[in-house]
């Protein structure tokens, strides 16, 4: 496919800005349940690494569209002809706002003014260590995708939100209907021994899940519509709330859409890529990993198992120093 049309959408928040802060703390006080633990908001300072790895190992992309509530770094470049920074209020309609959910952001994103068919949605976890090629995120003009299914989900933190998005998917779709219609997709050899798993999951009534990997997921713009005009309700219920709730959806039934869509092609999305834990025991090795660039995708988990915040954001930093010592033209100084 034409490689000018793939965009990037990654949102942004600066925990540390006194305005945000603010009204965050005004509408944290009026919510029941509230992401409001710390460490989902503390600065690791490692944003312009972000940026250093998208220019050097994707410079193929056409935009990177900046999702943020209204402030920016100091250090970046608004003028850099590929970026484009997008406030809240120039996509999520005005009923939404102002928002805390991931989820509100998150399923308003086909709204952004130009964003492209084609978009990879980041976040600001997920950085890029080795060269990608479009390929790796769409092939034929669609999403590539882990479509593998997976027993119903029963552990995690957004357990109730990956089931409600099932609640949503299996009230539209036939799932052995949609399986024989692109059974290629769903036993496909990509999948390696996880093939495996769709094989003694098909007989199932409804889709039981499916696996959730933390990586960038390709989208189709299109797709968001569809949703939007089918679960309209739902979605609208969502983004009403200022804070992540258990009875949300969230960007995961867009993307189960797809593969139940068969809108996407078979892809072994997790070869090559981690997600870890950022603790104390664990940094010097994930430090390690970064140097020796063993992962082309590493997702770096935040966790209360840091005791000295700075000295570990340090390390991490000179790390990510060593891989790219070099400013990106993303970067004023």
């Amino acid at each position: 496919m034409n490689t000018s049309g793939i965009d990037i959408v990654l949102p942004w928040v600066d925990g540390q800005d006194k305005v945000w802060q603010q009204s965050f703390r005004q509408y944290a006080s009026q919510s029941l349940i509230g992401d409001t633990h710390a460490i989902r908001f503390r600065d690791w300072d490692l944003l312009r690494y972000w940026f250093r790895g998208i220019e050097k190992f994707m410079p193929w992309v056409n935009k990177i569209h900046f999702v943020t509530s209204g402030h920016i770094p100091e250090w970046l470049n608004l003028d850099h002809p590929q970026l484009n920074w997008v406030k809240h209020e120039d996509f999520i309609p005005g009923e939404y706002l102002p928002t805390f959910s991931a989820n509100t952001i998150e399923l308003n994103l086909h709204r952004i003014e130009a964003l492209s068919e084609h978009f990879i949605y980041f976040n600001d976890d997920l950085y890029v260590l080795n060269p990608l090629k479009p390929s790796r995120f769409f092939k034929k003009g669609l999403p590539c995708d882990y479509g593998v299914m997976t027993a119903k989900p029963s552990s995690g933190g957004i357990i109730h939100m990956a089931i409600n998005d099932l609640d949503v998917l299996d009230s539209y779709f036939d799932k052995h209907q949609q399986i024989r219609k692109y059974w290629q997709k769903w036993f496909s050899p990509n999948y390696g021994l996880k093939l495996l798993s769709n094989i003694l999951l098909y007989p199932w009534r409804d889709f039981s899940g499916f696996v959730d990997p933390h990586l960038p997921n390709a989208f189709l713009k299109s797709t968001y519509d569809d949703v939007w005009s089918q679960a309209t309700s739902k979605l609208h219920l969502t983004c009403r709330s200022k804070f992540r709730s258990n009875s949300d959806v969230n960007q995961w039934l867009i993307r189960y859409w797809q593969l139940a869509a068969g809108k996407f092609h078979p892809y072994n999305t997790v070869k090559d890529t981690t997600c870890v834990d950022l603790t104390d025991h664990s940094l010097l090795h994930i430090c390690d990993q970064i140097v020796r660039q063993e992962y082309d995708i590493m997702c770096l988990n935040d966790s209360v198992e840091i005791l000295d915040f700075k000295r570990a954001k340090n390390t991490l930093r000179r790390s990510f120093k060593e891989v790219f010592p070099q400013k990106s033209a993303f970067e004023k100084y």
